[in-house]
């Protein structure tokens, strides 16, 4: 991908005034600084309108403010754990290792990808800033895209708890495991056909993947660590604040008994199971006990497609693909993802 996107400019040094790198740096300042007054508002207002302080707001205030912070506690670990890992890629990895020992055929190669989860074992929060180091260093969107795909799903964490929660019962972890694999592979596959990936990325982040490899050249690897971690977090934490807001605005309005009442038709339950998925943004590390309490209403196929579906595409995801993707692919890539979760789950449904 690096040399698909040679022939571009960087935006800024193509405006020609000013200096770059010195309003890319406050441009980040500023960007970290909504991020992090955003999260912290949320937690002063939760904590300054408790029950006990007399200035308690509406119960669907109250819902949305616990919802919202929910979201940030639980993916935030993650998001500092994948920004971590991308520098130690970045910075500290070398360059050709890589490349090196993966598979020349891009099928093998995109199979073998579809397994680094077992080894980083991040949540779908975390391999976002994760996966746009791998792009950096080298990996095509494709591919990317696959890392992004599988690594929530085939990692040790989600396959532990997914046992706990439903051990080997009616196909529920053998089908989220292959269903995940087949999807992120499909998606891969798909995307690789297109004839201009570069397109797929936003300006932004296509004007970070060709900053040169000896950009900084005299700076320390721990500056580069620093510099790189302020521009991620400069990314990442926004997109989180804003993802959380509105995961926790629509799981506060959306009542979930009309969901719950679809549990028992085999096409409107997995419908409706991807419709909660998207909704509740729930980490695919723990999203297997929050599901487990359905399995007595919804059929073994739509708790697949929950499985499956929730930890690619949901509220808090688009927000934090957003900052990578253009709105033409992730649209593209939301469509593709639900009718083969959708597929998948009819599969488990016929089968067990």
């Amino acid at each position: 991908m690096t040399s698909q996107l040679q022939d571009r400019r960087d935006p800024d040094t193509e405006a020609g005034h000013g200096h770059p790198e010195r309003r890319s740096r406050t441009r980040q300042f500023a960007w970290l600084a909504v991020g992090l007054v955003g999260i912290t508002a949320l937690f002063v207002v939760r904590a300054i309108t408790a029950e006990q302080s007399g200035l308690s707001l509406p119960g669907q205030a109250q819902d949305f403010l616990t919802l919202s912070i929910s979201v940030i506690v639980e993916s935030m670990p993650f998001v500092i754990l994948g920004i971590v890992l991308s520098i130690a890629v970045q910075v500290w990895v070398p360059d050709t290792w890589i490349m090196r020992v993966l598979p020349k055929n891009p099928f093998l190669r995109r199979a073998a990808i579809s397994f680094i989860g077992v080894f980083l074992p991040v949540c779908e929060c975390g391999n976002v800033p994760l996966a746009r180091g791998l792009m950096v260093k080298g990996f095509t969107v494709s591919e990317s895209m696959t890392f992004l795909l599988a690594a929530p799903i085939i990692n040790p964490i989600t396959i532990i708890t997914t046992h706990q929660a439903f051990g080997w019962d009616n196909g529920i972890l053998v089908g989220r495991i292959v269903g995940g694999f087949v999807i992120a592979n499909l998606i891969g596959w798909l995307f690789s056909r297109h004839p201009d990936q570069d397109s797929l990325l936003t300006d932004r982040f296509a004007a970070e993947c060709r900053v040169p490899e000896n950009h900084g050249h005299g700076d320390s690897r721990w500056q580069q660590s620093v510099a790189l971690f302020r521009r991620e977090s400069s990314v990442i934490l926004p997109a989180l604040f804003i993802g959380a807001v509105a995961a926790g605005a629509i799981q506060s309005l959306v009542p979930r008994q009309v969901l719950v009442s679809l549990g028992s038709n085999p096409l409107w339950s997995i419908l409706a199971m991807m419709v909660l998925a998207f909704v509740i943004s729930v980490c695919s590390n723990v999203d297997a006990f929050f599901i487990l309490p359905f399995a007595s209403t919804f059929m073994p196929g739509s708790i697949v497609t929950f499985l499956v579906f929730g930890p690619i595409i949901d509220i808090k995801m688009l927000a934090l693909l957003r900052t990578t993707f253009t709105v033409r692919t992730l649209v593209q890539l939301t469509a593709v993802v639900a009718l083969l979760a959708a597929l998948v789950g009819l599969v488990v449904n016929y089968v067990a």
